[in-house]
């Protein structure tokens, strides 16, 4: 969707659209319309559309109105987005080619308005690339936006907005894709494509280099499919000069079957999202990128497809990490942080890192925590901890912080081994975190985000459609911006 500032529109768009506050007068329609809102119930609450036609101009116009909430809302920028997606969800496949949409009169500032031409086209994302078969009245018709008055300022604010689109818009494309398409290497082609002419350094590991560095853990999970496993760094400088970078770590299990310790059937499919972290990762670096965002930011990736093969990892191996820590492996389903902790040392090595924040969809036993509301959050620094769960509650990616403690720490012991995969059923997440904890050098704030119900909804929200959400790059860049940048 192209979204166009402009101050003179074509005429003869015949969708127009306004947005309105709650309780605003609708001033300056057609009085059948305003006569028709009211028979609606139509008070402009955040989200709500009306629709009607009139005559103007000697011509039949199809007239949207859309409710911002109430002007005071401390949920503005929120009620803003769902404006915007509100007109996107209605419009998307209705037909109507173009929309001329007036955003005066509303007393937005130039942050509102970004906000709800953000929702407007997060919301027409969509992933039709193997429907052949889509019937007409089916496929996404709105192609062009024209936004009218709209504050001074929106343009360098949509800019920032946009960016932040495109990122969010190809982590739900990494995530959508089927595991033939998106594996390790074709994740890492992927990346190199995106980010051309953006100006980031690109690192990227095969397994020889990550085999000479002892990074068994995460080879091991890999050792059971014919695609070979990356490690991927993408590193962009646009803070101060020796200013210390902040590092975002993600799991990128392309596919899980669960290896020798085999999943059942129903669902397996699902498990192409499993690289949600990863594709997290990649997409705030895009957003970063493509805003120049005035920070000093690397994302890390451990990219893997974790597979039942005669040279597949058994449940009972031990495994030498890259710190030199050695892990019983009782599960093999329990992969994903094998895969973090060689990823999370070696960034420690690489980099000197002012914090690290790893993103992985580890446990479903965060699903049964948390559901599909919040991403689980395990920190050891409280400022860390306090600053995600704000650029949470403003960018609408929330988070609910979870415990961690030396109690839990001992489930996790082995008696052959450093480490064991995993614990018992209870506190499945925490002790998947208090494993990755081991692996944190003392004095490096840190900050483990189990985003495991968040990265797919089996139904639409408020700017996705259903599917992959695109879930923890709106998070970052919030964190980038008012952490990093300030």
């Amino acid at each position: 969707m192209q979204i166009h500032l402009t101050a003179a529109p074509p005429a003869d768009i015949r969708l127009q659209a306004r947005v309105v506050n709650q309780g605003q007068a609708l001033a300056g329609l057609d009085p059948a319309l305003v006569e028709g809102a009211g028979a609606s119930r139509f008070s402009g609450r955040a989200g709500q559309l009306f629709e009607g036609f009139a005559s103007m101009d000697g011509a039949v116009k199809r007239i949207a109105i859309a409710g911002l909430g109430e002007t005071g809302s401390a949920e503005r920028r929120v009620n803003c987005e769902r404006a915007g997606a509100a007109l996107t969800a209605k419009y998307l496949v209705s037909g109507e080619t173009a929309m001329v949409l007036d955003l005066g009169g509303a007393g937005l500032s130039a942050d509102d308005a970004a906000a709800l031409l953000l929702g407007l086209r997060l919301r027409a994302w969509r992933h039709d690339a193997y429907r052949t078969r889509l019937a007409a009245d089916k496929r996404p018709s709105l192609t062009d936006v024209h936004v009218t008055g709209a504050p001074e300022g929106t343009a360098a604010a949509w800019e920032r907005e946009a960016a932040l689109a495109k990122g969010v818009e190809f982590t739900r494309s990494l995530v959508t894709e089927p595991a033939n398409i998106i594996y390790p290497e074709s994740f890492v082609a992927a990346c190199k494509k995106a980010f051309e002419g953006t100006g980031v350094e690109i690192t990227v590991l095969g397994e020889a280099e990550m085999t000479a560095l002892g990074m068994g853990a995460l080879i091991g999970v890999g050792q059971g499919s014919v695609r070979e496993s990356q490690l991927l760094a993408i590193r962009w400088n646009g803070g101060a000069a020796g200013e210390k970078p902040t590092v975002f770590v993600g799991k990128g299990v392309t596919f899980d079957t669960g290896g020798i310790s085999l999943k059942p059937p129903p669902g397996m499919e699902d498990m192409k999202w499993d690289m949600g972290g990863a594709g997290a990762v990649a997409g705030a670096m895009l957003a970063l990128a493509t805003r120049k965002a005035k920070a000093n930011v690397i994302g890390v990736m451990g990219l893997v497809e974790n597979m039942p093969d005669a040279a597949a990892q058994r449940p009972g191996d031990v495994v030498t990490t890259m710190s030199g820590q050695t892990v019983e492996v009782l599960n093999t389903d329990a992969e994903g942080r094998l895969v973090l902790c060689d990823a999370l040392h070696w960034a420690q090595e690489q980099y000197d890192a002012a914090r690290i924040v790893d993103l992985a969809t580890l446990t479903g036993a965060m699903i049964i925590s948390l559901g599909n509301e919040y991403g689980g959050m395990f920190a050891n620094d409280d400022t860390l901890a306090a600053q995600l769960s704000a650029a949470g509650l403003t960018s609408g990616d929330k988070l609910w912080r979870m415990p961690l403690g030396p109690n839990y720490d001992k489930l996790i012991d082995s008696p052959i081994a450093d480490i064991k995969n995993v614990g018992p059923r209870e506190a499945g997440s925490i002790t998947a975190a208090q494993f990755l904890q081991r692996f944190i050098k003392d004095g490096t704030p840190w900050a483990h985000l189990d985003i495991a119900g968040m990265v797919w909804s089996q139904k639409p929200g408020h700017t996705w459609e259903k599917g992959a959400t695109g879930y923890g790059v709106r998070l970052l860049d919030q964190f980038v911006r008012d952490v990093v940048e300030g």
